[in-house]
């Protein structure tokens, strides 16, 4: 594609040069003031497949028409719904599929995997996380620290930017983690901050809590779908995320869990344990002790909720036929090209007009940049919205932009641009 270039001609040859640019057509786009949205929260809710309708309407079908019986002669039997997903959220995740289940919400997912791996001691007891994580994990963990007799402000050891920074250096973490290595019990971050769009070096962080002898886990609600992942390569323990966002499975759609293969068929491993997590073989002679299913599958509590799970079989098919590798590639460029824009609009306006507060090394970022706009802020967002445009604002002070591989343009980032320019 060579050079990026400020033109409009510039992003139309980029669109008609992306063998991504089908998938467009597979997603519903809202309306703004009468006319399509140009849409860049993604990373907050994705948009619809259009698929979705086909889907749901086939199970309501199946519900019709078979009743109780569908959970076995339905076209997709209920009984065994959860292993429909697992195949393509391993490609997604990086790991082998029964080491992932599409099963329940993220925090609860999150607390279910914090029985597990959260088993402090009065000498190790500790939990490492970021300073600003998304608020939900952050009352987790609190209340997993008070729930076994701690206090939050003791066991939980929050990692700060630097002064006047906004984003965490790799090895302050791992400075962190060595300092308190005596008395940790967990090291849990988001794979991706949601605040700063700041992907983090996970298989560093996990080499440094397993050295110091704590578990490792992370919250992908904004890094699945989003970056390429490989969570079994490092060494993870446990990763948690939800379907919304970059999975496009609609709102409170069902989210997922991995759990790395060493732990699985455990008897001895504490955990809330369901009657969807026993042996399937003999799951309906309701008889106990509770026997495990092999892999992640063995932390699911209930039933598959079948309607928001067909949601995200119709986008899983999406992801199955564009591949992470493709969409990582095409979202390198992307976000390349809006960085490329807006560092010109600060050439032009100065460097009071915006700051780009998402790291610039693309290794260390996936499709969203986080930016600020001294002095004005909401205005400018406001202005945007104007537009046609939805992006996504986040107190006290930050636009949240995410070009999206499979549905945004190269045109959407050019004329999202020049809206911000005629602002500052």
């Amino acid at each position: 594609m060579g050079m990026y270039k400020e033109s409009i001609d510039f992003a139309r040859e980029a669109d008609r040069e992306d063998t991504l640019s089908e998938f467009r057509g597979r997603f519903w786009f809202p309306e703004l003031n009468g006319k399509e949205a140009r849409y860049f929260t993604g990373n907050s809710l994705g948009l619809q497949p259009k698929a979705v309708e086909k889907y749901l309407q086939e199970e309501l079908e199946d519900w019709k028409k078979w009743g109780v019986e569908g959970h076995f002669h339905s076209r997709r039997p209920w009984f065994a719904y959860h292993e429909f997903f697992s195949e393509s959220l391993s490609r997604i995740v990086g790991c082998a599929p029964p080491e992932c289940v599409a099963m329940g919400s993220l925090t609860a997912n999150l607390h279910l995997l914090l029985v597990s791996f959260y088993r402090p001691t009065k000498q190790r007891f500790k939990i490492i996380c970021e300073q600003k994580p998304f608020p939900s994990d952050t009352y987790a963990f609190h209340s997993q620290a008070r729930f076994h007799g701690f206090d939050p402000a003791e066991a939980i050891v929050e990692l700060k930017p630097r002064e006047g920074e906004y984003l965490l250096h790799t090895e302050d973490i791992l400075r962190t983690i060595e300092e308190h290595k005596d008395e940790l019990a967990l090291v849990c971050l988001g794979g991706v901050n949601y605040f700063t769009g700041q992907l983090f070096d996970m298989q560093a962080v996990t080499e440094a809590a397993h050295r110091a002898g704590a578990f490792a886990g992370f919250d992908l609600a904004h890094a699945a779908g989003n970056v390429e992942l490989k969570l079994h390569d490092w060494d993870v323990d446990f990763a948690c995320w939800c379907s919304y966002k970059y999975l496009n499975s609609g709102p409170g759609g069902v989210a997922g869990i991995y759990v790395h293969e060493r732990f699985s068929r455990k008897t001895d491993i504490p955990r809330f344990e369901g009657w969807w997590g026993y042996e399937p073989e003999s799951r309906f002679r309701m008889e106990g002790p509770f026997v495990p299913m092999e892999g992640a599958g063995a932390w699911q509590l209930s039933n598959a909720p079948v309607f928001t799970m067909a949601c995200h079989r119709a986008s899983l098919d999406v992801f199955d036929e564009a591949g992470m590798s493709a969409l990582r590639a095409k979202s390198r460029k992307l976000t390349g090209y809006l960085e490329f824009l807006l560092k010109k609009i600060i050439e032009e306006k100065g460097p009071q007009s915006l700051r780009i507060i998402t790291p610039e090394d693309p290794e260390q970022r996936g499709c969203q940049l986080s930016l600020i706009f001294p002095g004005k802020g909401k205005e400018v967002f406001d202005a945007v919205t104007e537009a046609g445009i939805i992006a996504d604002w986040r107190e006290p002070n930050v636009m949240r932009v995410a070009p999206v591989p499979l549905y945004n343009r190269f045109e959407d980032v050019f004329a999202f641009a020049e809206v911000l320019k005629n602002q500052l």
